[in-house]
């Protein structure tokens, strides 16, 4: 059977060998019955070989038996015909005899021994030479027996493939066809039953799947044709009888339901879309390249790909055939991401799937078949397919939701949100406790569709958002919940919400962050009864909550859960940065205050003439509104702390938060509710709108617009107010917002820079604070002790600064007259500089960095000596920005600065003993400068100063003054770099003299100065290391304090870490003691930290003796010049 087998192949192989005899080359007269002639010619040789032969007995016997059964073989005058014939002949002879060796075939046992070997080929398995020879054989077959028989439209014809095909069509032109469509019908026949076997049908329809279906549509449901209006296809076109009809349909179902679906899809878009008529030049008469498809049959490919569509994953494969057929690669492939990424492409296919066909009962009947298959799509899980497929079903999901709103929320979108819609609907009262209403994968499912239709999407419809509205307190709960404990849904929930409050109408917006907070009634919220309990796989489950009898803890969870809810609210306002939503709801807010405060002045209704349920419902009623003004206090503070400068983000909202802050203060009034609150916050908002109309901002013509709504509240606090301050700096910013600032009162002028002079203070005072506490070293953290100050009284001197600001801009002029005539002289310049090139920082409003830059400088124009005035002034943000504007002189070596050292020297010693840290901080910074300008004779002072304080007693000189000192010698010591070993013996011997002070404190600051300084000293320290290593060793053996003998272990470690290599060179006399010394505390300290210190001075002080000792192999290459 084998050799059966290899003969029916090599029969093949003499048909579609091209011919290379010379006798036949020669013996051709015309070119256009060559191929004619070739075929004929190897029929011919065929059959002498099978007779002839007696390797080909079988083969001959077999044939003849076949022959015998067969119908549809019949000798023909046309060779052509004749030689499809034979092929076909030949490859039913291959089929049955690979049935037969694969009926006879009886696999051996598996040996034991040798498990892990294949198992054993069948018989029938052809070698790759075998397969391509079929595979030549089938295409002549198809290109010979179906092509030609084809109708105009009907397929890919032979010359739009290749250059052979052309040939090959130009050859078949000249073949006079008797009968055409039974011939079509003849191969289709026979090569389906080729094809019932798996080896040749994979063979088969690999490559000529389109063109059996393109035969078997025209066998089947090609309309006939009357007789006169056949011209060139008349003979192509006979008509079939109704049983043979109704095979070739029977045929072709069968075909789509067993092939690969994609590639069917491929199939029937080639089939049902044909290009424009084309001809081959301008002046030919030749036929057309390729014809339209003729409409039966673009009806046919429509309807079967409609059932393709709405059977079982229909979609999918629709998805993958057209993805696939367009040039995109296989799904999931290397080209799946390029592919994905054409968003034009994956549209196109979005609208085609969202058009219900016409074979479709109705449109509502396609969207309950499609829409479950759409929302499949979105859970594939495979990264490459899922993304092609999401980007696809996205923009079906938002395609469908703009033609058909309601059905697509009743088809797609309420099914997409059913696990949430889930936890806002009552189950009855017969849930038990810890019944699951959602289950963690359907929320996790939930979520992420929403997020990929939403935010991946990006596209909104009045639809989507409703949908999405309906459930976005649930989804703000669970983010709540997933801020509290490890969910994996956090980002996501987030992400959502975020997309909504953009995409989402303004007004519509607000009203759902109040519902979010709880300001207003919830009406979709989670159930009393339900809560969120984590997964098992980092995700949320919705039971039922177990009931708490207890009433206080009833009370305390609610109250908890309460505030929790608006912490993560409002984390939730500041992630959008770049939205000025926040600002938006926090004005809304300030709003809402003056309806408290109108309900505040209602007289309480008698309920004694009310009956019981309007008792009850006016008692809800006040209960309400008393959780209300909690909540929002609650918001308010919690916003002002969380958000504070990053709330506003424009002029128009600071305009509209002035605006409210005026109503209620107008409320207020009317109401004869004035209080001390109420002033100041009148005094700041005043104060605010000032400096914007100073030129802190730059106001547009819609900003003056919303200023004018400002107009009638600033007349009624100019009458109606108490404070004549407040009347007439209302009244005059009246003026200023009327005339569009063209005209604006020197009391507006003050208010400004009071208000701006102080935003400054503010955020240097903060900075400053920041970067001391990243520069202090570590064993000299009690330095920190002389840098506190009460907070209580900050804020006390801050309260007095807002109640009295504006006063003292009205008297400032006069109080810097009575101490210096030069104030008075400059003082206009000053103003004037404020007015044009001062910016402020408003809450949240953006400057450039030109304004920033004159913000920084904007006290250039004073001189030295009304600095050094106001640097002893007893208003504290005063002192400090003087102390820092004579910082910037001596950094900028301003020529009065710079004559003056000595005495900005005595401001910045006086301002030392200050108590306030922002004022003592700015001393030190300042003469940590001056001590870098002019180190000769300013370092030489410090030191100086420091000895007469570790001298004195300790009434004489405090402690705090002492730490403050020693702060300055070392960032003196840091800003003087490559100088610092000029003066490290004066400044070593001043630390060791501080080392035995009798505080604990100033000797273990002392011992971290002398670590630090011994870093920068180098070389230089080599006269020094004898009383070094004397001073530790008599701390660290004698001292009772334990923060002392840490830092003087402290002292070694940095000594070592600092000099590194140079350990050996610089410490080489005392090297050995420090080693013994750090033994001794390792072994003898009772101090855990202390020991720690020794462990790792001991580490620091091996490696270096082990790179001493064995360093680093390196291969280099010495060249040396002989003489």
């Amino acid at each position: 059977m084998t050799a059966l087998l290899r003969s029916l192949i090599d029969a093949l192989d003499i048909l579609i060998k091209p011919v290379s005899e010379p006798s036949f080359i020669l013996a051709q007269g015309r070119k256009e019955n060559t191929l004619e002639k070739m075929l004929q010619f190897n029929l011919s040789i065929l059959g002498e070989t099978i007779q002839s032969n007696p390797r080909y007995k079988d083969l001959y016997n077999l044939r003849e038996t076949i022959k015998g059964k067969t119908d549809w073989f019949m000798e023909s005058d046309d060779a052509t015909w004749m030689f499809v014939l034979e092929n076909l002949l030949i490859l039913t002879c291959l089929k049955e005899c690979m049935m037969d060796l694969l009926n006879s075939f009886v696999p051996p046992e598996p040996n034991q021994r040798t498990s892990e070997a294949a198992p054993p080929l069948p018989p029938d398995v052809l070698s790759i030479s075998q397969q391509k020879t079929v595979h030549a054989a089938v295409q002549f077959v198809i290109s010979l027996g179906i092509c030609p028989f084809l109708l105009p439209g009907v397929g890919v014809p032979l010359h739009c493939r290749s250059q052979f095909g052309a040939e090959v069509t130009n050859a078949t032109t000249h073949v006079t066809h008797s009968s055409g469509t039974h011939r079509l019908l003849i191969t289709c026949r026979v090569l389906l039953d080729i094809a019932d076997h798996p080896s040749l049908g994979s063979m088969v329809m690999t490559r000529n799947l389109g063109d059996i279906l393109a035969a078997l549509c025209q066998l089947g449901y090609c309309p006939n044709r009357k007789k006169e209006d056949e011209h060139v296809s008349d003979q192509k076109s006979q008509t079939l009888n109704l049983e043979e009809r109704s095979e070739c349909r029977k045929a072709l179902q069968r075909l789509l339901s067993q092939v690969y679906q994609p590639l069917i899809v491929q199939e029937l878009l080639i089939l049902q879309g044909g290009g424009k008529q084309v001809r081959l030049s301008r002046n030919s008469d030749s036929k057309q390249l390729r014809a339209p498809a003729p409409p039966w049959l673009r009806r046919l490919c429509g309807q079967l790909l409609s059932e393709r569509l709405i059977q079982t994953n229909g979609m999918q494969a629709v998805v993958r055939g057209i993805l696939e057929g367009a040039g995109a690669g296989a799904v999931g492939g290397k080209d799946a991401e390029a592919a994905a990424a054409d968003w034009r492409k994956c549209d196109s296919v979005a609208r085609i799937l969202a058009a219900c066909p016409q074979q479709s009962l109705s449109v509502d009947d396609y969207y309950k078949h499609v829409c479950p298959q759409v929302l499949d799509m979105l859970h594939i899980r495979d990264k490459l397919t899922a993304l092609q497929f999401q980007r696809v079903a996205t923009a079906t999901i938002v395609t469908m939701t703009q033609e058909q709103p309601e059905l697509a929320e009743r088809y797609l979108l309420k099914p997409m949100v059913m696990p949430l819609l889930r936890c806002q609907i009552s189950g009855g009262c017969n849930q038990n406790i810890d019944t699951v209403i959602a289950e963690e994968c359907e929320l996790t499912i939930c979520i992420e569709d929403i997020y990929k239709v939403c935010v991946v999407g990006n596209n909104p419809t009045a639809a989507l958002l409703d949908s999405l509205g309906s459930v976005i307190q649930i989804i703000f709960l669970l983010y709540c919940f997933s801020m509290k404990n490890a969910c994996h849904l956090r980002s996501t929930c987030e992400e959502i919400m975020t997309w909504y409050f953009q995409k989402t109408k303004r007004p519509k917006v607000i009203s759902v962050l109040k519902q979010l907070s709880g300001l207003n009634v919830k009406t979709d919220s989670l159930l009393p009864g339900y809560i969120f309990v984590p997964g098992s796989d980092g995700g949320a489950v919705c039971t039922v909550k177990e009931p708490i009898c207890d009433e206080d803890d009833d009370l305390y969870e609610k109250v908890s859960s309460e505030q929790w809810r608006i912490e993560c609210f409002v984390d939730l306002l500041a992630v959008q940065q770049d939205s000025d939503l926040a600002g938006d709801f926090f004005i809304e807010i300030l709003k809402g205050l003056t309806t408290l405060i109108v309900d505040n002045t209602e007289e309480p209704t008698n309920i004694s003439s009310l009956n019981l349920l309007e008792v009850e419902q006016y008692q809800n009623q006040q209960v309400r509104k008393q959780e209300e003004k909690l909540i929002t206090l609650q918001l308010l503070a919690v916003m002002c702390e969380k958000l504070s400068h990053s709330v506003f983000q424009n002029p128009l909202q600071v305009i509209e938060f002035v605006g409210a802050m005026l109503q209620r203060a107008c409320t207020s009034l009317r109401y004869g509710l004035d209080n001390m609150v109420q002033s100041q916050t009148i005094s700041m908002g005043m104060g605010l709108l000032s400096a914007m109309l100073a030129g802190a901002a730059k106001l547009k013509s819609e900003d003056y617009t919303a200023l004018k709504h400002i107009l009638p509240l600033l007349q009624e606090m100019s009458d109606h107010h108490p404070e004549v301050i407040i009347q007439e700096l209302a009244s005059d910013l009246r003026i200023t917002i009327a005339t569009h600032g063209a005209f604006t009162p020197e009391t507006v002028t003050h208010a400004a820079h009071r208000t701006m002079c102080q935003d400054d203070t503010k955020a240097e005072k903060h900075s400053e604070q920041a970067s001391s506490q990243n520069t202090v070293a570590p064993p000299d953290a009690n330095v920190e002790k002389g840098r506190k100050c009460t907070r209580n009284e900050n804020h006390e001197l801050k309260n007095e600064e807002t109640i009295t600001f504006i006063d003292r801009n009205r008297k400032g002029q006069e109080h810097l007259k009575e101490q210096t005539a030069i104030k008075e002289s400059s003082f206009p310049d000053i103003q004037s500089k404020i007015n044009q090139d001062i910016p402020i920082n408003l809450v949240g409003t953006n400057c450039n960095n030109d304004q920033s830059k004159d913000h920084g400088n904007c006290e250039d124009g004073k001189l030295v000596s009304e600095c050094i005035l106001e640097a002893v002034h007893p208003d504290i943000p005063t002192r400090a920005t003087a102390l820092r504007q004579l910082t910037q002189m001596i950094k900028s070596k301003n020529a009065e600065a710079v004559n003056c050292e000595e005495k900005i020297l005595l401001v910045f010693l006086e301002n030392l003993e200050h108590e306030d840290s922002f004022v003592y901080l700015s001393a030190i910074q300042g003469l940590a400068v001056l001590a870098d300008m002019f180190p000769k004779i300013i370092l030489q002072k410090l030191l100086d100063e420091y000895q007469k304080c570790t001298q004195d007693s300790r009434k004489a000189c405090p402690l705090e003054t002492k730490l403050k000192i020693a702060e300055v010698l070392m960032r003196s010591t840091r800003a003087l770099g490559e100088l610092t070993p000029h003066y490290g013996g004066a400044l070593i011997h001043a630390f060791l003299r501080g080392t035995r002070d009798e505080d604990s404190t100033v000797r273990a600051s002392s011992l971290s100065n002398i670590g630090e300084l011994c870093q920068r000293l180098g070389f230089t320290l080599g006269s020094l290391v004898h009383e070094l290593n004397s001073c530790v060793t008599a701390i660290i053996k004698t001292d009772t304090e334990a923060e002392v003998r840490r830092a003087a272990v402290h002292v070694i470690g940095l000594l070592l870490r600092g000099l590194s290599e140079k350990t050996t060179q610089i410490l080489h006399e005392v090297l050995r003691d420090f080693y013994h010394l750090l033994k001794y505390v390792v072994h003898h300290d009772p101090d855990d930290v202390a020991v720690l210190h020794g462990q790792l001075a001991l580490e620091e002080l091996d490696e270096i003796m082990r790179r001493y000792l064995f360093p680093e192999q390196k291969l280099e290459k010495k060249i040396v010049v002989l003489p």
